[in-house]
């Protein structure tokens, strides 16, 4: 009995033992295996560079830090200030025209004598050249007069100019070539007449000078609107402009501009508008602005067609309900000749035309045309266009052109 009980007890040991080593077992292989013990320090110098192959090192842990050991920002610190976005450059508006300081005046036809080339060669070094032979025959005299009626000068006036030379010279006897060129300057002065050529911008009553300028289309009477305006600023003047010329396109474009570069403001109405209205507007703007001139620009009108003159006439009538119009300027291309005396005539018919302004008086022009007109119309020329710059309208001096064409 005490056999079988120490046989039972041995086997339920030796099965408590055995479970034992089984559960061992199985812990054992739950648990990863231990790390040797490093002998790095904490704070170690950048790993080297990994080697490639077999001889690669086995990256080591870091040992982690907190935000705060770091020096990084936590929630509560305070936020990096944010990069500036870049500055957005707005698109600069339109800098208004710089106000322009024409030229003086005073002395223009002489700084521009050298634009009166051609006229020069065909009028006066011809008139000199006959009159220097030794012998002035009536062939002689048949070459003078042609050259004359040539240069636009007219019948009348030609025949006029021939006589008295032909009685200077027979008085004179001998003829150098300065008495020649002193004699023909006088007769050509002369020949041009003593008129009041001064432009009349002074109203005798309070309010504005007017000034209306005419024309037929193509004579560039806007042109030489805008111009005019440039020779009274350049004189001291404030100056007003109507653009009453409505049935060219972009007329009214054209002369707000001339006006913006010398500071004159310009009253227009709409395309195809009224051409009395706008003028009357413009003088009444002038008044209440106490400018001292206003320049109307009138639409080029066709001298054949009646309608269009009346209305001329109904332009003027409208203007001078605030007073008396001061000058009507009739502006011809001088390079038409006879034609711009033809419009001149029916102009003259419609308006009291004070005053004549030649343009394009250079070029291919003839300097006889000043001495025709005037004698057509019985008013003098008053101002001269001798190119195409800004400048280049320039009061009419006798003395200045005749020197010009006749040279030194």
């Amino acid at each position: 009995m005490e056999l079988i009980l120490a046989v039972v007890i041995a086997l339920v040991v030796a099965v408590a033992v055995t479970s034992g080593l089984v559960i061992s077992g199985r812990k054992k292989k739950q648990l990863p295996p231990a790390e040797p013990p490093s002998t790095t320090p904490t704070i170690t110098a950048p790993p080297a560079e990994p080697h490639v192959g077999d001889e690669a090192e086995t990256p080591r842990e870091e040992p982690r830090r907190t935000v705060e050991e770091v020096g990084l920002p936590t929630a509560e610190a305070p936020e990096a200030p944010e990069a500036e976005a870049p500055a957005v450059e707005e698109p600069e508006a339109p800098a208004a025209p710089e106000i322009e300081v024409p030229e003086p005046t005073a002395g223009r036809l002489v700084r521009l004598r050298a634009r009166l080339a051609r006229s020069q060669n065909s009028l006066g070094k011809g008139l000199l050249t006959l009159l220097s032979r030794e012998h002035l025959d009536e062939d002689t005299w048949e070459e003078i007069e042609e050259t004359l009626l040539t240069a636009d000068v007219g019948v009348a006036p030609t025949q006029e100019l021939v006589e008295r030379l032909r009685e200077r010279v027979k008085v004179l006897g001998t003829r150098t070539p300065d008495e020649l060129r002193g004699l023909l300057r006088e007769e050509l002065i002369a020949l041009l007449g003593d008129y009041d050529r001064t432009v009349h911008t002074e109203s005798p009553e309070d309010v504005p000078g007017v000034v209306m300028v005419v024309g037929v289309n193509g004579t560039g009477k806007t042109t030489t609107t805008g111009k005019l305006a440039r020779v009274l600023v350049a004189d001291g003047k404030s100056v007003v402009l109507g653009a009453a010329d409505t049935f060219r396109a972009a007329a009214a474009d054209q002369l707000q501009t001339w006006g913006d570069r010398v500071g004159a403001r310009t009253v227009r109405g709409p395309e195809g508008g009224d051409p009395a209205s706008i003028a009357y507007d413009a003088v009444k703007e002038g008044i209440a602005e106490k400018a001292d001139v206003v320049l109307v620009d009138t639409a080029g009108r066709l001298h054949t067609k009646t309608g269009l003159m009346d209305e001329l006439g109904k332009v003027k009538r409208v203007v001078e309900k605030h007073g008396p119009l001061d000058e009507i300027l009739l502006v011809l291309d001088a390079t038409t000749g006879q034609n711009g005396l033809i419009q001149a005539r029916v102009f003259a018919e419609v308006v009291d035309i004070t005053g004549i302004v030649l343009t394009k008086l250079d070029g291919t022009a003839k300097g006889g045309i000043v001495v025709a007109v005037q004698r057509e119309l019985g008013v003098p020329v008053k101002l001269v266009g001798l190119g195409e710059g800004p400048d280049d309208l320039a009061p009419f001096e006798p003395a200045a052109f005749v020197d010009a064409l006749i040279g030194d």
